[in-house]
């Protein structure tokens, strides 16, 4: 049902505003909403369903103008003619099949990570998927949960939302009962619960979400080169086609038949047909790869925007270091009774229905304190740096304390942070329990609050941080640790992990976004980080023209996530996380974003190879129409030879050489890259090749000499789009050398067999023209070598 439906439905506007009691809906009311379809019916998919798969392979431009071709050719020509046809019926299958392979690994992680939503029915709370929420449902919500349907605020305690990627306002906005609660938001702190008014596409969020978390082939350099080239491609291609058919039917007085099949054998190898298969080939095998290491790629296009990437911004907790921390020590000030204190953090601790990992370690570590009471609390926020709560003590008395981040907390010249200086160093993490001297709803509450001890964690390094930070080094992306606990304590974890350089306060980071640049160039530790400062951070570094990466795995990092050229999340992170990122790792593990880089180098390099290949073979086909047409002869070849040719100098090769490992560190400007070594490529090519048929058109007389005149050309052209093939595989290796030789040696099977001969209508004739045109060849391939090395050093990318 549509927004106008709802309005224009006022029966559903009447049932959306009776309250829900407090215990949630039975079974009957969750029944009866289902049966009516008030049920969230939004599908979140992370790939395009099987007919959107099989239209995007088979209904492409050049796929209809080759299936036009070939529809001729089955008709006028033998059907060896008609070869290219069923090549491009196999590529699109295995387009196909790849493609679906990849949506099914990319449903199955999906499911794996998706969020599941707490609702309250039947007076008790349960998780269940998204699309399971019906109208009027409970849910309930603490720190990191994303608002999955639009509602009204119901119960709030301390609650905090942050709408910035819905309204760009970038401060949180408290919540009491009755607000509204719109559907793309996300808790930053406290918790409560809400009542879902608007589920299913009612919800506008939850289709921008739809929207956003499909599997896409687009919005990547890469698409985009390809897509420009194959834009030009088209352009030449039209004029050349018409001046080929004008030449061949009717300036040239042979065969219809005959005219047909030269003119076919002219235009079909202009269309690159296997560039736009192989990419998509590509990227797909790198999404079921990275799938089997429980890597989930929301945006597909990821794999090729990490391997760009040269900054990578880390959040300490949940990246360096394991979720988990414990307390190793309780240093208590001023003579405070240790019991008293210990009483107090166990009533924090209780205070806090979804503590955070630190407030964990404390929970773990003093048992529950049933004595105190608490009668008001102010939850963490990573933007104020610490908690608090109001309690009514067993023997009446009442307190209020804070509980969060000493240097926030104390005075600049308080003794107790000379201790707490000394700790950081060590690496160690330490929050300040203070006893507050205000009330917790007065905006100064810690003003005034006096110190009552330290509590030490120790954080728990992740085991594999270290290596992937050394890989990251050797591929000179340059790490920067950001996060929102004591500079000091960052700086000595990361010195743990090998990551040198002097750890900054952000609170002294200019805001101005250019001065706020040049202090990020200089350092590579910062604390004391706010939610927004990282997001400004990341602009700073992106206006400097650096590719930025994110990870993170708390709701403090979802706005820089979001604004990264790359967000990565931990799989255990927060569910707002994992909504904004572009890469989800679902084992947790840092480890495996070499793996994504190694996936993205692999398909940026691989690709450039072989568009290289598809590139150099539509430069020659234009060239030689053009000579064609300019020199009034016969057009060479019969589809059937640039079919072989295809075959054994792009197709095959390519598919090998798209799906080998490379380690290339990617870089940018693809359609320049590629189109200066094609350019010259296809003219030496093709204009050896026409060479070659002049003098073959002078050498041969007579009855089947066209025949003739077509397997030297042929065979010039072979040996040149060898050597092309050569160059590209470059640098060797056993596998790549067999490759170039193994389509050698086919082809030399063609040439010797007698029956693939008549198949292919290939047969030199005599010696001194075939030795032509090897030399002829030789004089291109050299020319080549010359040509691409000089490019390369003319015009450096």
């Amino acid at each position: 049902m549509t927004h106008i439906d709802a309005e224009l439905d006022p029966a559903r506007t009447e049932r959306a505003a009776v309250p829900t009691p407090a215990g949630g809906l039975t079974a009957a009311q969750v029944a009866e909403r289902v049966a009516r379809g008030d049920v969230n019916d939004v599908p979140v998919r992370s790939s395009r369903s099987l007919g959107e798969i099989v239209r995007a392979n088979v209904f492409t431009r050049f796929n209809a103008i080759i299936g036009v071709l070939w529809l001729i050719m089955l008709f006028v020509a033998p059907i060896q003619d008609s070869l290219f046809g069923f090549v491009i019926l196999a590529n699109t299958g295995i387009g196909i099949v790849q493609e679906w392979r990849a949506k099914k690994t990319l449903d199955s992680l999906a499911v794996i990570g998706e969020a599941r939503p707490t609702v309250r029915r039947d007076g008790t709370a349960r998780s269940v998927s998204t699309s399971e929420i019906v109208l009027d449902d409970l849910l309930e919500i603490g720190p990191g949960d994303k608002i999955v349907v639009d509602g009204v605020c119901v119960e709030a305690d301390g609650l905090e939302i942050d709408e910035s990627l819905l309204t760009g306002e970038a401060d949180p906005v408290v919540k009491h009962p009755g607000d509204p609660v719109m559907s793309g938001s996300f808790v930053v702190a406290g918790g409560g619960a809400f009542q879902a008014t608007k589920v299913g596409r009612e919800a506008y969020a939850a289709q921008l979400a739809e929207e956003a978390s499909r599997f896409t082939l687009v919005h990547s350099e890469l698409r985009t080169g390809i897509s420009t080239i194959l834009k030009y491609v088209t352009w030449m291609m039209v004029p050349t086609a018409i001046g080929l058919v004008i030449s061949q039917l009717v300036v040239k007085e042979h065969g219809f038949k005959d005219s047909v099949a030269r003119t076919v054998g002219g235009i079909v190898p202009m269309v690159p047909e296997g560039l736009v298969l192989l990419t998509s080939v590509a990227f797909a095998i790198g999404v079921i790869r990275l799938g089997r290491k429980q890597c989930l790629v929301q945006e597909l296009p990821a794999i090729e925007g990490l391997a760009r990437v040269d900054t990578v911004c880390l959040d300490k907790t949940g990246t360096l270091t394991e979720g988990g921390m414990d307390v190793t020590e309780l240093r208590v000030l001023d003579g405070s009774d240790g019991t008293y204190v210990r009483r107090a953090l166990a009533a924090l601790g209780e205070s806090d229905p979804r503590p955070n990992a630190s407030l964990q370690a404390i929970i773990d570590a003093y048992p529950d304190n049933d004595d105190w009471r608490c009668t008001e609390s102010l939850p963490f926020s990573s933007a104020r740096k610490y908690s608090g709560a109001s309690f009514s003590e067993g023997d009446g008395e009442s307190s209020t304390w804070l509980l969060g981040a000493p240097d926030v907390l104390l005075a600049s010249d308080d003794p107790a942070l000379a201790d707490t200086e000394q700790l950081n160093r060590r690496g160690l993490r330490v929050l300040l329990l203070a006893r507050a001297a205000r009330d917790l709803d007065d905006p100064d509450v810690a003003r005034g609050a006096r110190p009552v001890a330290l509590v030490v964690l120790e954080q728990r390094l992740r085991p594999d941080a270290a290596d992937t930070l050394r890989y990251f080094a050797e591929q000179n992306v340059r790490a920067k640790v950001i996060s929102g606990d004591n500079a000091v304590s960052v700086g000595a974890v990361a010195a743990k992990v090998g990551i040198d350089g002097t750890a900054l306060d952000a609170r002294r980071l200019p805001a101005e976004r250019e001065a706020m640049a040049a202090e990020l160039e200089q350092a590579t530790v910062f604390g004391r980080v706010t939610p927004q400062q990282k997001r400004d951070m990341v602009g700073a570094l992106q206006s400097r023209g650096h590719t930025v990466a994110m990870t993170g795995d708390g709701v403090n990092d979802v706005l820089a996530l979001k604004d990264a050229d790359i967000g990565v999340a931990m799989g255990s992170g927060s569910e707002a996380t994992r909504a904004v990122a572009q890469i989800v790792l679902l084992n947790n593990s840092f480890a495996t974003l070499p793996s994504v880089v190694g996936e993205g180098r692999r398909v940026i390099g691989n690709i450039t190879r072989v568009a290289t290949l598809f590139l150099v073979k539509t430069v020659y086909s234009v060239l030689l129409a053009l000579l064609v047409v300019c020199w009034q002869v016969e057009y060479p070849f019969l589809p059937r030879h640039l079919t072989l040719l295809s075959t054994l100098t792009i197709g095959v090769p390519a598919f090998f050489l798209a799906l080998a490992p490379n380690k290339e560190r990617a870089r940018p400007h693809f359609v320049k890259r590629v189109m200066r070594y094609a350019v010259p490529g296809g003219i030496v090519a093709g204009a050896a090749t026409f060479v070659t048929y002049l003098v073959a058109r002078h050498f041969y007389t007579g009855p089947g000499s066209l025949d003739a005149e077509t397997s030297a050309a042929t065979l010039t052209l072979f040996l040149v789009s060898m050597w092309v093939l050569a160059i590209v595989a470059r640098p060797y290796t056993w596998w790549r050398v067999a490759l170039v030789a193994a389509m050698g040696a086919a082809f030399l099977v063609v040439l010797i067999v007698p029956w693939l001969q008549d198949f292919f209508a290939l047969k030199l004739v005599g010696m001194a023209m075939p030795w032509t045109a090897v030399g002829i060849a030789v004089a291109a391939s050299a020319a080549l070598e010359f040509t691409w090395r000089w490019v390369e050093r003319r015009f450096p990318v």
